[in-house]
């Protein structure tokens, strides 16, 4: 992209009609990170609370040097809860261990069920197996997405001390709750993994049972 392109970005990002703004954060995602995050960052305070969830969001996917902290903060202290998800997932997506500790506290401390939704999952972003505590606890919440989010990060992980906990979800009632299963256990190889997936392999639900054969296609 041409330093023009950018100026005209630039320009944009300040218009006073929020379209203005929104298209061109999204013209973003074709401009390289080290010229991007300085722009999104413009944003992350926008007075439209879409384009700064946008935002928030991009700077996990267009990230600089200054991104892991910005994200931290955001998530720790911002008043709304949904920029303090965004935080979590964009987080998850910079892959970056140091955001362990944020997203650790998150989950135990937010009050809003989303953010600790959205630490869940981005903890499996991390790929970090420090999580595997924190996951453990979150596969015991009540609320079936949780369930879901925990059962996939710990497969993202690939935690081979997770599969006791998490084969007790075979027969759960939520057949979203067993696709999640199926398709963890692909990354989680062993001989109880197989058994359990030709057990999925089974399933009432076609979208449970599929996800199971490929799981086992991986081994």
């Amino acid at each position: 992209m041409t330093i023009v392109d950018l100026d005209h970005i630039a320009a944009q990002l300040k218009s006073q009609d929020s379209k203005d703004r929104m298209l061109a954060l999204a013209s973003l995602r074709h401009v390289p990170a080290a010229q991007a995050a300085p722009l999104i960052r413009e944003m992350i305070h926008d007075s439209n609370l879409q384009i700064r969830s946008m935002a928030v969001f991009a700077l996990g996917l267009k990230p600089d040097d200054q991104s892991l902290d910005i994200l931290v903060n955001l998530l720790s202290t911002d008043p709304d809860y949904s920029i303090r998800a965004d935080a979590a997932g964009a987080l998850g997506y910079l892959e970056d261990g140091r955001a362990l500790g944020s997203l650790v506290r998150a989950f135990y401390e937010d009050a809003d069920w989303l953010v600790r939704f959205s630490a869940a999952v981005a903890l499996g972003n991390l790929k970090d197996p420090r999580a595997h505590a924190v996951l453990l606890e979150a596969l015991e919440s009540e609320e079936a997405v949780m369930q879901q989010a925990a059962i996939a990060a710990l497969g993202e992980i690939g935690d081979p001390e997770a599969v006791p906990a998490i084969l007790k979800f075979a027969q759960s009632p939520d057949w979203l709750v067993r696709q999640r299963l199926a398709e963890a256990l692909g990354n989680l190889p062993g001989p109880k993994t197989v058994a359990a997936l030709r057990y999925l392999e089974k399933d009432s639900h076609f979208q449970v049972a599929e996800a199971a054969r490929l799981s086992l296609e991986r081994f």
